[in-house]
């Protein structure tokens, strides 16, 4: 990173639309390409072999050779329809926030990407607050973004930035079902 001084941005993606993680995964390469350290948390996405995933850990084998610092960490159990567990739900839930808590507070990192924190926030399983409240004692120069629906209220007024993006069409409403490399 330069010797710049910046201001570290609190930015929210929600939206009931596809792209929420496509998008703060755009930001986390062109952060890259800036020579930001990288560091993203999934909360809902652990059993998932994303595309993400796999380039990430691609990546960090070749990260000597390609100057490149970045970390995917995919802990959740899956959509909540497929535990059908709240109390392991939330217990996992908070064991990925301690690990997000753990890299924002640690200064290895110059972009930290909380990967459908918002979902779990609105199901309930992590209070809002306490995430607000986390987050505005961060280091001030630490970028942090926000993905999935239902993004609380309490999120979008102590961010920076809020995108909300919302569907127009999609072709899972025609029956094509999520793809490799297009979803995932």
């Amino acid at each position: 990173m330069s010797g710049k001084r910046r201001h570290g941005l609190l930015m929210v993606v929600t939206g009931d639309g596809k792209g929420k993680t496509t998008s703060a995964l755009g930001l986390a390469f062109r952060a890259l390409g800036n020579g930001f350290r990288v560091f993203i948390v999934q909360y809902i996405k652990g059993k998932w072999k994303t595309g993400e995933k796999k380039l990430a850990d691609l990546l960090r084998a070749n990260v000597d050779h390609l100057g490149l610092d970045i970390e995917i960490r995919p802990m959740g159990d899956g959509f909540t329809w497929i535990t059908q567990n709240r109390e392991q739900d939330v217990a996992t839930t908070r064991e990925i926030w301690q690990v997000s808590k753990d890299a924002i507070s640690s200064n290895k990192y110059d972009l930290v990407i909380l990967d459908e924190i918002n979902v779990v926030m609105k199901l309930g399983y992590l209070d809002p607050a306490e995430v607000v409240a986390f987050l505005k004692e961060r280091d001030p120069d630490l970028h942090v973004v926000l993905t999935g629906r239902g993004a609380p209220p309490e999120v979008r007024e102590a961010a920076d930035m809020v995108s909300e993006i919302q569907p127009v069409k999609h072709h899972y409403k025609a029956g094509v079902k999520a793809q490799q490399g297009i979803e995932f």
